[in-house]
């Protein structure tokens, strides 16, 4: 990757983007009235009008470990819930060749990057602050999701990360040579690691692991009308129930807003067993993942909350460790 291209001024980079999506967007059957940029992180994704008035959302993958069978696979999961019609998620759009993923060589960035469109969702996004309604809508998507996933079956072009993989197919920037924490943090981070391994195989041997979504919060979901669509599947992968659960709880402030998902979830079907110390992990997992996205990403703003997010992670590792 030609880090060149990250250091320029970001309004530099989407106007580069925006004009490669454009010449994307040819390979489908789409007149373009126009695009604009609705959010910059590991993907730029463009909302896209068309001369009809119909609305896409139009996704690079720039800074996303994800390879192109991992997007294959997020393509026939949300092909499979869509037509459920049990969990309301966008559709995906082929290009002219009937695929549904495009791949494209920029030039400034160094390499191939792979493109999806989805259908619009109308609404608004949930965000920081869900309702209790929000939550228990998005409880009971999330065990729809886990009921259908049982009997999914992906494609033979298609490849997901297993979750008991300590970094779930991302790099780990945290306890190798390239990790650039103190020595004593990152023997704390080691430490956590290590007893997060012990306890999440043992889970996965426990449990039947399954197809998750894997990133269930406020910014990926969608309130219209008084019903809920998920979107942003593409860190879906195969793990465990109660690892989904335990991400979607991590972003919640309120024991009142944890009760309403749980309920929700219930509505449903039963939640998996697990005991408290297994959710403490988990939730202790995610904030470890967390930083080493902060490590890895090239997103300006994000890596500007490294320096308070490793201390107060670092607090909450002694802890965890009972240190």
């Amino acid at each position: 990757m030609t880090i060149d291209f990250f250091s320029t001024p970001e309004e530099y980079q989407i106007d580069s983007l925006k004009k490669s999506a454009l010449v994307v967007l040819e390979n489908y059957k789409i007149s373009v009235k126009s695009i604009e940029m609705i959010n910059y992180e590991n993907n730029a994704t463009f909302k896209v009008t068309a001369i009809d008035e119909a609305n896409y959302a139009f996704r690079i993958s720039i800074n996303s470990p994800r390879s192109k069978a991992n997007i294959e696979a997020e393509v026939a999961w949300v092909k499979f819930l869509n037509n459920s019609h049990l969990v309301k998620t966008a559709r995906p759009i082929s290009n002219k060749q009937e695929s549904y993923i495009t791949t494209f060589f920029h030039q400034e960035i160094g390499r191939d990057l792979n493109c999806v469109v989805y259908s619009w969702l109308d609404g608004v996004d949930v965000g920081y602050d869900p309702t209790p309604t929000q939550l228990q809508a998005l409880g009971a998507a999330m065990a729809n999701m886990h009921n259908l996933s049982v009997d999914f079956v992906l494609p033979d072009n298609s490849q997901t990360p297993t979750f008991n993989d300590p970094f779930w197919g991302s790099p780990d920037l945290l306890r190798g040579k390239e990790s650039q924490l103190s020595v004593e943090h990152k023997k704390l981070v080691v430490d956590a690691f290590d007893e997060i391994t012990r306890r999440t195989n043992d889970l996965f041997e426990k449990n039947k692991s399954q197809l998750i979504h894997a990133d269930l919060h406020g910014w990926n979901l969608k309130w219209d009308l008084g019903q809920l669509s998920v979107f942003d599947f593409d860190d879906c992968g195969i793990g465990l129930p109660i690892q989904d659960i335990a991400t979607a709880l991590y972003y919640l402030d309120t024991p009142d807003q944890e009760r309403a998902l749980l309920e929700g979830y219930k509505s449903v079907k039963p939640l998996p067993k697990y005991e408290e110390k297994d959710l403490e992990m988990l939730l202790m997992h995610r904030r470890l993942l967390l930083l080493n996205y902060l490590y890895e990403t090239l997103n300006a703003e994000h890596a500007k909350m490294l320096p308070n997010y490793l201390e107060e992670t670092i607090r909450r590792v002694k802890v965890f460790l009972e240190i």
